[in-house]
């Protein structure tokens, strides 16, 4: 397993046609939602549009704790594919990705993982839904919209699911995954789903904690729930395997 913090390289180019990367780690498997286990990279992106108290990537968007400059390379297509390893999955992930979906050099880094046949799985907090092409290139979107214990506002902007999703959801595989603390919470994931129209078997409902220690106790709740509630239930693989370290 190999992890690489990228404003730790020298290869920092900057300019227009570069992307925010803040982190490229793999081989690895994904922990979360439904396509645990499964053996993955990770390239990961700075800036987000929400603001979650219990975010466990601040480091890609919050300049009060991190210094972003040190946490953030800018960087081309060409030098960023190398970075990549070569698996079958490559999630996208951030902060939140699709801050960058209408940008050339975006799409350009999703073909040429297509091109070397890689399978594309997008990470997104369900704010902004994806465009055609996009969409068209992505294999599953795992969609977390946050609830009211996220306290996730930004700004303007408001962690409400985007309507767009609802269309999205028909032209690609696209399941929901959010982070509970309690049975209202899970309750309110059902209801949201059945307001959306949503298949409860694409919905996913996951315990809050970056310890094993908290994941411990809540894990036997959440599993009560989701199976009251009629949904999935999601543990988090690589914090059981390796904590809350980066890059893994």
């Amino acid at each position: 397993m190999t992890g690489l913090r990228l404003a730790s390289s020298p290869r920092r180019s900057g300019g227009a046609r570069t992307l925010p990367i803040v982190e490229v780690f793999g081989p690895t498997l994904q922990g979360e939602g439904p396509a645990s286990g499964e053996l993955s990279a990770f390239l990961r992106l700075g800036g987000c549009n929400l603001a979650c108290t219990w975010c466990d990537s601040a480091y890609t968007w919050d300049g009060g704790r991190y210094d972003l400059r040190m946490e953030i390379s800018h960087l081309s297509p060409l030098e960023i594919l190398p970075l990549v390893p070569d698996v079958r999955n490559c999630v996208v992930t951030g902060g939140e990705p699709l801050l960058y979906q209408d940008r050339a050099e975006f799409v350009e880094v999703l073909q040429m993982m297509r091109a070397r046949g890689q399978r594309i799985h997008v990470e997104t907090n369900g704010t902004i839904s994806p465009n055609p092409q996009v969409l068209d290139l992505v294999d599953l979107f795992v969609v977390s919209p946050k609830l009211a214990h996220a306290r996730a506002q930004k700004s303007r902007t408001t962690p409400a699911l985007h309507p767009g999703w609802r269309e999205a959801r028909e032209m690609a595989e696209v399941h929901l995954k959010v982070v509970v603390m309690s049975r209202d919470d899970v309750r309110e994931t059902a209801r949201l789903a059945q307001t959306f129209g949503w298949n409860p078997h694409r919905v996913w409902v996951m315990p809050e904690g970056t310890d094993i220690e908290t994941l411990a106790r809540r894990w036997p709740e959440v599993c009560d729930w989701a199976i009251e509630a009629g949904l999935n239930v999601s543990h988090r693989l690589h914090v059981l395997a390796w904590g809350d370290e980066r890059g893994k």
